[in-house]
Formats: structure tokens, C-alpha cells, sequence
């Protein structure tokens, strides 16, 4: 298989804050803040073809990439488990997952759309900490964590994807478990930390060395990394410095400048400033030639992506 992935020559738009969106903007119940029981029914699956569908319209009209994330970064054993889903169940919906942005993608792909909708959409395998996400405490080791995580890449690899991403990770050992898990499928895999509001990984890690202790350890297997779950103020600084990693290709901000902790504990949605995130982004892929992916995580929106959506245009057409 032929996987087509981001590079410098164009920029990717992506979005993962449809659980926030879900839950605060459209009042869904999430328990679990989980989005893939919404595959089991006709309502459910309404609403994510209908944050599929804006996102690949923005990403069509502004001459973006657009990077389709499935929904299913807490479908695997422990957190499905939690809520009731037996291991087969979870495969299924994985599998489902996929096919429901393939489909969404093809609609866009069909001859009555060639000359509106042309530019690259590729489908991701989302997939999400074995525990939480916030306070990574029992930590696994990297063998462990490829036992763990094979389960549901498993399921994903046998579907049409492009790539798995692994988002919302915290430590190293549980990024090369994944990163094993995929290389032993053949996957291409991206790995995305999250860090705190001074910069580090949850574990007190920098950015810089998770990221090079996972290429050690993988032998720069990932095809690139990000950083999500947080907003610019928390590691901008580390961007600025010119320390950035050079295998550090995108960005997935929250709106809100609140901690984890505080986020955790909210009751209504602190969507930021849509502009000024844009901005903040924009500067640091200025900055930073290898940054080609960027994208609205929690508490944005399709206002969010709109404005990121065009400071990346002006940058792409400037060049």
C-alpha cells in the first residue's frame, strides 16, 4: 500500500474538538467523552458527517489538505470497556469509523465535484491513551503498550486508512508502543504529545527529548510528530526559542489557555479568541518551515478552522 503524506509541499488542515463541540455546543450526553457510540445510530452518525462534511468544504475552497480523523481515540479496551463494549464490538466500530469518513471523502471525490473539491484528504486512524489522557500515573512500559495498542491498530489496518495518530500522549514508553505496534503492521503512524502549561509532557519530559527518545527507540520510524491538547501560551515558548524539533510537523490547539486540570473541571466551553489562534499558529509555521499541519483540538470549532484554513493559505501562496 502507497500512503501519500503530508510535506512541505502543502499544508493539511485537521480537527480533533468534535468532543468538546459535541458536548458543550450541541449538547450531546458523552460519557466517557467518548464520540464513537455515535456510529450506532442514524442521529449520531448525522452529526459527524456534518463536521466532516465543513471541514472538507473549508478545506476544498481555501486549496487546503484536509485530514479526516476517525472517531475513535477512546474506542479501544479499557475506556470502550468502561462504557459497556465488549473487544468485537470495538473492532466493529472501528472498522465502521473508517468506512464513514471513506465515504465522506469519496462524496467529495465524485466526478460532480472534481473541479470544486481536487486537494488531498487523507482518512486517520485516531487513536488515544490507554488511561487518562491528563494524569498519565500508571505508566506502561513500551512492550506493554504494543501488546495494548496492537488490539485496535489491528482492527483499523484492515481498513482503507492512510495513517494512524496517536493523540493526547503523555509519555515516551507509550508512544513507542504504538509506534511498534503500527511498524509491525506496516502503518504509517504519527505520534502527538501533549504537553502542560510550562511546555513539558506530562511526565516532566521536554517536547524536544520524548520526541528523540521515541525516535531512538523506533528507529525514526513515526513519519512525523505533533503536540495537542494545548493552547499556543503553553508551548510557544519552546517554538520561539528555535529549540522546535525538526520531526515536529504539526500543531492541533486548544481555544483555552486553562490547564488540563481546570479544562477537566469546566461546565462551560472556553472557546478563546478564533483569531487570534489563528495568528499564533500562522507565526509559529512562519517560523518553522516543517510545520505543514495545523488544526482546532479542544474547544474550537468550524470558526476556528475558517481562520486557521485561511492564514495558512496566505503562507502556502506566498511561497
Amino acid at each position: 500500500m502507497t500512503h501519500v503524506l503530508p510535506s512541505q509541499r502543502r499544508s493539511f488542515l485537521t480537527y480533533t474538538g468534535m468532543e468538546t463541540y459535541l458536548l458543550y455546543s450541541k449538547g450531546l450526553d458523552l460519557p466517557g467523552f467518548a464520540i464513537f457510540p455515535l456510529l450506532e445510530t442514524d442521529e449520531g452518525r448525522s452529526q459527524l458527517r456534518q463536521i466532516y462534511s465543513r471541514q472538507l468544504l473549508i478545506t476544498s475552497s481555501l486549496g487546503l489538505g484536509s485530514i479526516l480523523e476517525a472517531p475513535t481515540w477512546t474506542a479501544h479496551r479499557d475506556r470502550g470497556g468502561a462504557l459497556g463494549y465488549s473487544p468485537q464490538r470495538l473492532r466493529e466500530l472501528s472498522i465502521q469509523a473508517i468506512g464513514l469518513i471513506e465515504d465522506i471523502r469519496s462524496a467529495y471525490q465524485d466526478e460532480d465535484h472534481q473541479d470544486r473539491f481536487d486537494t488531498p484528504c487523507l482518512l486517520s486512524a485516531n487513536i488515544g491513551p490507554r488511561g487518562d489522557a491528563y494524569a498519565p500515573s500508571d505508566q506502561m512500559s513500551a512492550k506493554a503498550a504494543e501488546f495494548y495498542h496492537l488490539e485496535q491498530i489491528s482492527a483499523l489496518s484492515q481498513t482503507n486508512l492512510d495513517l494512524v495518530t496517536a493523540y493526547t500522549i503523555g509519555y515516551p514508553n507509550e508512544a513507542v508502543g504504538i509506534v511498534n505496534a503500527a511498524m509491525s503492521l506496516d502503518l504509517p503512524v504519527v505520534i502527538s504529545f501533549t504537553v502542560e502549561l510550562d511546555g513539558k509532557l506530562l511526565c516532566g519530559m521536554s517536547l524536544a527529548d520524548a520526541i528523540a527518545e521515541v525516535d531512538k527507540q523506533t528507529n525514526s520510524y513515526a513519519s512525523y510528530f505533533m503536540v495537542n491538547c494545548a493552547h499556543p501560551d503553553h508551548f510557544g515558548d519552546v517554538l520561539r526559542a528555535g529549540v522546535c524539533p525538526e520531526r515536529l510537523q504539526g500543531i492541533v490547539a486548544n481555544a483555552s489557555r486553562c490547564s488540563h486540570a481546570e479544562l477537566e473541571t469546566a461546565e462551560t466551553l472556553d472557546s478563546g479568541d478564533p483569531t487570534e489562534l489563528a495568528r499564533q499558529l500562522s507565526a509559529f509555521k512562519l517560523a518553522n518551515d516543517q510545520i505543514t499541519v495545523l488544526g482546532g483540538c479542544c474547544g474550537t470549532d468550524m470558526s476556528h478552522l475558517i481562520d486557521i484554513g485561511m492564514r495558512m493559505r496566505s503562507i502556502d501562496n506566498s511561497a
